[in-house]
């Protein structure tokens, strides 16, 4: 056993605890003085998704009144073994809420869950909390399929003047996207990305060039720009530097950037970023530990809920009439009137999907396929007419 032996007292102890599927921590709560967050990164402050992460973090501290001695962060924890270690160290440490925010850290926080029953751990991205029957291991993620929507809407409102001003013609609508992985969650954000610009430029297309890693300055500053060398006349990412935006703003290419605002790095054509806000989770989570009340196994919210935004917009380079467009479209999102994955706005093959199983669960109903409301990670993973993708 890797616990210390007075931990394994106490998890004995919590386990002896555990009444219909909630532990002792959870039964009881925990003071707030007392709370002890601790957070595995898989980047740090300089990376864009863990940034964000951190402004969570920092909203969730604000929110509880929490000091710095009670939040323990560890940056640059990869995918790997390090991982258990740091879950481990966390709870020895006393912490009684855990989080990891990247897609392969699961396995070890499912490991670490096993062995800390009386710690809750809380996975971003993940799929397998459900699955795995641990009462205390959680998945996180949100919408960010609206957000990326949302800023494709943007996007595609730029096409649409460089089209007026004659800049480009309406057969060279042509963006580019630069992915990490063929995962759904790269996959589902791509997709919904074009489908808003297409929402309001009909004759976009994408093409998708992946890296095959989360965060490579050099490999997405190379995507991009084989992208742009390739006719893409606009540059979008799912990927966590400012490599994409630094060989726009060479270039002079608009770009829409993920994770934070991206006008420092390219400020004459970062239009604006799709973005997370993980405040409310990380809030919501640790309100519950201090409560004493079950974590929601998955958690996925959106706009409604304060957890999807895009980034500030940037009047210097986006096109006319976004600000009021990108409100009605946020505000179509919020009230239904708008499903992202509206099977009539795409086809597949030249034909319109009224059916898709996946995992023994029918993902399309009421016109729409219906994306994170079955699990937190996103599901759709379909290639859609229009993009083309490419492995690296």
């Amino acid at each position: 056993m890797r616990k210390l032996l007075a931990m394994a007292m106490a998890g004995t102890m919590a386990a002896s605890l555990m009444v219909c599927g909630v532990s002792a921590e959870e039964a009881a709560g925990v003071p707030v003085e007392d709370i002890k967050v601790g957070i595995i990164y898989i980047g740090d402050e300089n990376e864009g998704y863990t940034a964000a992460h951190m402004a969570g973090i920092d909203e969730m501290q604000a929110a509880l009144g929490l000091d710095d001695s009670q939040i323990i962060e560890k940056t640059l924890i990869g995918e790997d073994e390090a991982c258990a270690d740091a879950a481990y160290d966390l709870a020895d440490q006393g912490c009684q809420i855990v989080f990891a925010n990247s897609f392969g850290h699961e396995t070890y926080m499912l490991e670490a869950a096993q062995e800390y029953p009386e710690v809750q751990f809380c996975h971003a991205t993940g799929y397998q909390a459900a699955s795995s029957g641990l009462a205390n291991m959680h998945n996180y993620f949100t919408s960010v399929y609206e957000s990326r929507y949302v800023s494709g809407v943007v996007a595609g409102l730029k096409l649409n003047e460089m089209i007026a001003d004659g800049k480009i013609t309406e057969d060279q609508t042509k963006i580019g996207y630069v992915g990490a992985y063929p995962y759904a969650e790269v996959i589902s954000g791509y997709t919904s990305f074009y489908l808003g610009a297409k929402s309001v430029c009909p004759s976009v297309t994408m093409e998708v060039k992946y890296t095959n890693s989360w965060a490579s300055f050099d490999l997405e500053k190379e995507c991009a720009e084989a992208l742009i060398a390739d006719g893409c006349v606009l540059i979008s990412q799912h990927a966590d530097t400012t490599g994409a935006p630094t060989a726009c703003e060479a270039a002079g290419v608009p770009v829409v950037g993920y994770n934070v605002s991206m006008i420092e790095t390219a400020p004459n054509w970062a239009l604006t970023s799709a973005s997370i806000d993980w405040g409310p989770y990380y809030t919501y989570a640790v309100q519950s530990v201090v409560d004493g009340t079950p974590i929601d196994t998955d958690w996925c919210k959106g706009f409604a809920e304060g957890a999807n935004k895009i980034t500030e917009l940037n009047t210097a380079c986006i096109a006319e009439g976004t600000e009021a467009k990108v409100e009605e479209v946020e505000q179509a999102i919020i009230d239904g009137t708008l499903h992202v994955f509206d099977t009539t706005t795409f086809t597949v093959g030249g034909e319109t999907l009224d059916t898709y199983e996946k995992n023994g669960i029918e993902y399309i109903s009421d016109g729409y396929f219906h994306e994170s409301e079955f699990g937190s990670a996103p599901a759709f993973d379909i290639a859609i007419d229009g993009i083309t993708s490419i492995a690296e």
